[in-house]
C-alpha cells in the first residue's frame, strides 16, 4: 500500500477477442478496432491515439499484463479496479484476463473487482450503433446474487486483493440500478461473515446528493466522478450555445476545454471521509460516438498534474487508510481516458501523477 496517497486505477479487460464480440462486430474486434479507425474530427484533434511502450497489446497474454503492473507500480498506482460483467443467470463477459490474473498468481499487483452493471447496446461500441441490446443486465433475485458471490469469493480470498480497513473492497458502478440494492449488501455481508470476513462496498456516481442516500442503503464511500456534467455547472450561455453549434452545424463533437472542465473536477465532499475522488487525464469519446462524442481538448500532463494536486490536497486529512482516489481510467483507450504511454505525450502522465503526489506528500 502506498503510504502517501492510494491511487487505485480502473481498469478495461476488453482488449482480447471473445466469441460475443465477434458475433456482433466481426471477427477479432476488440477495443483496438476502434482505436485505430478513429479519425480527426477537426483541426488539432488528436486521433487516432497510438500506444507506445506497451504497443497494441493482447490482454490474454501474461508480460503484457506483468509490464502493465510495473509501469503502474513505478509511477505512483497502488492497485487496478478490474471492470466485472455479470449481467444475471451467471452470464459473464471479458471475464478471461482477470480469471487468469487470480489463477496465475501474477502479475503480483493489488486489485479488486468493480460491477459494471449496466446493460450493453450497440451504440455503445460503434457510432453507427442504434437501440440494439446485445447483452441485458438482469436481477433474477437471491439465487442469483448467491451464485455471483460465489463466482468472486475466490478473488476476495486473495491476499493481493484492495482491503480497506482489513475489508475487500466491491465497487457498484450503478446502485440506482439494483431494484434492491440495500438488499443485496446485507445479504453479500451475511455471506461474506459466514467466511469470516466483511466487505467494503464502494458505490459509483456523478451527484454528490447520492452519497448519503448510498451510505443509508450499506455502502461504506461513495467514488464519485465529475465527468459528464461539467455543462450543467457554471459555463456561459454563450459557451453552451457555441458547443451546441459545433456539435450540430459542424459535426466537431462536444468540445470543452479540459481546464475549464477540470475546475468542477473537484469539490468539497472530497474531503469526506465517505467519498473517493476521481482523478480524470483526459476524455474523448469519439472513436465509439463518432461526432456524437464528448472531447476534452487541450489536456495535457501539466494541467492533469495540478488537477492532481488539488485531488490529493483535499484527502490529504485522512487517515492513511481510508486516502482512497480512484484514476480514471488506466487503459480506456476508445474514451481516450488513459495513463498508458502513447506517441504523443510518452509517459508524460504517469510522470506528472508520479510529480503530483511527491508535491503534495513530500512537503
Amino acid at each position: 500500500m502506498n503510504e502517501k496517497v492510494r491511487v487505485i486505477a480502473f481498469y478495461l479487460p476488453q482488449f482480447h477477442p471473445t466469441p460475443e464480440n465477434d458475433k456482433w462486430w466481426g471477427k477479432g474486434f476488440t477495443e483496438w478496432t476502434n482505436v485505430g479507425k478513429a479519425k480527426p474530427l477537426f483541426k488539432g484533434h488528436y486521433q487516432p491515439k497510438v500506444p507506445a511502450d506497451l504497443g497494441y497489446y493482447d490482454l490474454r497474454v501474461p508480460e503484457t499484463r506483468q509490464a502493465q503492473a510495473d509501469l503502474a507500480k513505478e509511477y505512483g498506482v497502488e492497485g487496478f479496479c478490474y471492470w466485472h460483467y455479470w449481467f444475471g443467470n451467471e452470464r459473464q463477459l471479458l471475464e478471461r484476463p482477470f480469471k487468469e490474473v487470480l489463477e496465475s498468481g501474477k502479475p503480483d499487483f493489488p486489485f479488486c473487482l468493480a460491477w459494471a452493471n449496466h446493460s450493453w447496446e450497440d451504440k455503445q461500441f460503434n457510432k453507427d450503433g442504434g437501440n440494439k441490446m446485445l447483452m441485458e443486465q438482469l436481477y433474477p433475485g437471491d439465487d442469483d446474487y448467491i451464485a455471483h458471490f460465489n463466482a468472486v469469493l475466490p478473488a476476495f480470498q486473495d491476499p493481493r486483493y484492495i482491503r480497506v480497513n482489513g475489508k475487500p473492497m466491491f465497487v457498484v458502478y450503478s446502485p440506482m440500478n439494483v431494484p434492491d440494492m440495500a438488499h443485496f449488501i446485507q445479504l453479500w455481508q451475511e455471506l461474506a461473515a459466514q467466511h469470516g470476513f466483511q466487505i467494503h462496498f464502494v458505490g459509483h456516481t456523478s451527484k454528490p446528493e447520492e452519497i448519503s442516500l448510498y451510505s443509508s442503503w450499506g455502502f461504506d464511500a461513495t467514488i464519485l466522478v465529475r465527468l459528464f456534467n461539467v455543462f450543467k455547472r457554471d459555463f456561459t450561455l454563450w459557451e453552451r450555445m457555441n458547443a451546441k453549434f459545433q456539435r450540430i452545424a459542424f459535426k466537431q463533437g462536444r468540445r470543452i476545454e479540459y481546464s475549464r472542465a477540470a475546475a468542477f473536477f473537484s469539490g468539497p465532499e472530497d474531503k469526506d471521509k465517505e467519498c473517493y475522488p476521481t482523478l480524470i487525464p483526459n476524455w474523448d469519446h469519439s472513436p465509439r460516438s463518432g461526432r456524437a462524442g464528448h472531447i476534452l481538448i487541450h489536456s495535457t500532463p501539466e494541467k492533469f498534474r495540478k488537477h492532481a494536486e488539488e485531488i490529493f490536497t483535499h484527502v490529504a486529512g485522512k487517515p492513511e487508510e481510508e486516502r482512497i482516489v480512484f484514476l480514471k481510467s488506466w487503459n480506456e483507450w476508445a474514451e481516450g481516458n488513459y495513463m498508458e504511454p502513447d506517441l504523443k505525450f510518452g509517459r508524460g502522465y504517469l510522470e506528472a501523477l508520479k510529480q503530483a503526489i511527491t508535491n503534495v506528500f513530500n512537503k
